[in-house]
Order: C-alpha cells, then sequence, then structure tokens
C-alpha cells in the first residue's frame, strides 16, 4: 500500500504540471490581456502602458512568462495578482475559508440525505415513496444550477425570509461568537441548497441502483436461506458491497471542498475561491487563475488516492501492490 501511494504521489508531478501548460496556453489563446481594460481609458498613456506591462512581464513571450510563474511555485511562491496587487497566495488564503465552509456544509448534507435515501427508494422499490423520491432525484439532476439559485435569490428577495447575498453582514464583526456563527450560518443556506440539492440527487441514484444489483446476488439470497434476519442481510452482506462504487465517488467529491462552486458563489456573492476564479477568468489575471488549476488539480488526484485507499479498507478482494 506505501508503494503504491507512494507511485501515485509521483505520477501527480507530471500530470498536473502538464494540466499547468494546458490551462496557461488557453489563458494565453483567448483574446485580449489585463491591460486592455486601460487601453480604453484615454487618460491612461501609451507611455504607462508600455510601464505597466513590463512591471507586470506581460511584455515577454508566453514561454518566458510561464517559465517564470513555474520557477515561482517550485520555491512556494503562486505569484502576483494583476488586478488586486498582492500576494496571490495571500489572496487565495481569504477566500479558501468561505469555499470550505460552503463546500464543506454541502458535502455533508448531500452524503447523508443521499445515501439513506437511496437506501430508502432501493428498499420500497416501485412503492409509493420510491416513485416520490424517484421525482424529486431527477428534478435535482435536471435543474440547472443557476437556475434554482436564481430562484431562491428571487424568493430571498421577495419574501425577506433569508439574507440575498454575501457571507456577513455589516453588524457581524460587532457580534459575539455565537451571534456571528447563527448570522453566517443563516448566510449559507441558500447557496447551500442549491449546491446539495443537485449533489444529493445523483447520489440517491447511484446508491439506489447499486443496492438493488446487489440484492439479487447469489451470496444475499443465501444469507436469506440460512435464516439471517432481513436487517442483517440487508446492512451486514448487501449494503457494504452495494457502497463501493460511492466510495470511489467520495474520493472524487473531495476535490470539490477547496475548488469553489464557480455559478452559486457568483450568484450569491459568497466570497469563496469559485467566485475568485471566475472574476480572475475575466480580468485576464493569468496567476490567480493558475494558482486556483494547481489547487484543483492537485485536490483532484488527493481525493482519488482517498477514494481508492477507502475502497481497499472496505473491500478486501482488493489489494493495491
Amino acid at each position: 500500500m506505501i508503494k503504491y501511494i507512494a507511485r501515485r504521489l509521483i505520477i501527480m508531478l507530471p500530470e498536473l504540471w502538464i494540466i499547468t501548460i494546458i490551462v496557461f496556453a488557453l489563458i494565453q489563446l483567448s483574446p485580449g490581456t489585463f491591460l486592455d481594460q486601460y487601453k480604453l481609458d484615454p487618460s491612461v498613456s501609451a507611455e504607462t502602458l508600455k510601464a505597466m506591462e513590463r512591471e507586470l512581464g506581460l511584455d515577454k513571450p508566453a514561454i518566458v512568462q510561464y517559465f517564470y510563474w513555474l520557477g515561482k511555485v517550485v520555491r512556494g511562491d503562486f505569484g502576483y495578482s494583476f488586478y488586486y496587487r498582492r500576494p496571490v497566495a495571500s489572496l487565495i488564503g481569504e477566500r479558501l475559508l468561505g469555499t470550505f465552509v460552503l463546500s464543506l456544509y454541502s458535502f455533508v448534507l448531500s452524503w447523508i440525505i443521499g445515501v439513506v435515501l437511496g437506501i430508502v427508494s432501493a428498499l420500497k422499490k416501485y412503492t409509493l415513496t420510491d416513485k416520490i423520491l424517484t421525482v424529486i432525484a431527477f428534478s435535482g439532476l435536471a435543474l440547472p444550477g443557476f437556475f434554482l439559485a436564481l430562484v431562491l435569490l428571487y424568493m430571498a428577495a421577495r419574501t425577506g425570509w433569508f439574507p440575498i447575498g454575501g457571507m456577513y453582514s455589516p453588524e457581524t464583526s460587532r457580534l459575539d461568537v455565537w451571534n456571528a456563527f447563527k448570522d453566517i450560518f443563516w448566510r449559507m443556506q441558500l447557496p447551500a441548497f442549491t449546491l446539495t440539492f443537485g449533489g444529493f440527487a445523483g447520489l440517491m441514484r447511484y446508491m439506489r441502483g447499486s443496492l438493488l444489483d446487489v440484492l439479487n446476488e447469489d451470496y444475499v439470497e443465501f444469507a436469506r436461506a440460512k435464516g439471517m434476519p432481513e436487517r442483517v442481510v440487508i446492512y451486514k452482506h448487501a449494503l457494504r458491497n452495494a457502497i463501493n462504487p460511492l466510495i470511489t465517488m467520495f474520493g472524487y467529491s473531495l476535490s470539490g471542498l477547496l475548488s469553489g462552486a464557480v455559478i452559486t458563489e457568483t450568484i450569491f456573492s459568497w466570497p469563496g475561491l469559485g467566485r475568485l476564479t471566475y472574476q480572475a477568468l475575466l480580468q485576464k489575471d493569468y496567476y490567480v487563475v493558475m494558482a486556483s488549476t494547481v489547487i484543483g488539480t492537485v485536490l483532484l488526484v488527493l481525493g482519488n488516492l482517498v477514494g481508492d485507499i477507502l475502497l481497499a479498507a472496505v473491500d478486501p478482494r482488493i489489494r493495491y501492490e
């Protein structure tokens, strides 16, 4: 197992390098640069633009810019943000908390609700309960996240039941710890519901299908023939094998904890990494986009690795050499 983990981590390095090359090339191929917004301002002279171009390193060829950035990353420096005029590492560090809180909350809700309702739907196959859960699941899969977010935002604006955006209120800094927590928690409900509704729907269908497949296996019928209680057959024998495909998805889902939810964070003005990355793409803020890409890629590889390790832990038939 140790050799397997070490091999996966070593393979991650060339994967990460290739992905950064692709992302940087796509950014360079897109039209315009960060300085285009200043070129439209008649008060900014050509000499000032030239000076800014030299200062930001945009006067150098793309390949030189890339390896200049790569050299900084190797030394633990993600570069300097063009727009915010500050180090990218500190800028991202401020946004990680908002993304992590929102993503972790919706992640836990999605998995608990999805797995539980998937089991219920499988055990109540073709009953009214199963049909209702199926309608809910397909609604979650079919309804676009941005549309649901806009509907919830409209509802909040019309009713006043929920704040319409942001992670903090103007009074948050003056509140004690408990009241500040309640304020942030209440503001998190609408974006979290948007992420959870689409997330648990897919998990519920996966869980239902996987459990139904396992319940038809010979070893399950054999366990029943031995006179085992139905509860033991389902939760000790069938469920343990049915959950294996979801463990792989669990590892993959971990990569989203710090990657951010771009559309949801943008619509609800949530100060997270997804919204920051979206703004950086619009502003052609190269180094912010590249840093976000590195974080997302590392988490994706590590999440898949965690999924593989958990799969080997729960299924003794799987061994990694």
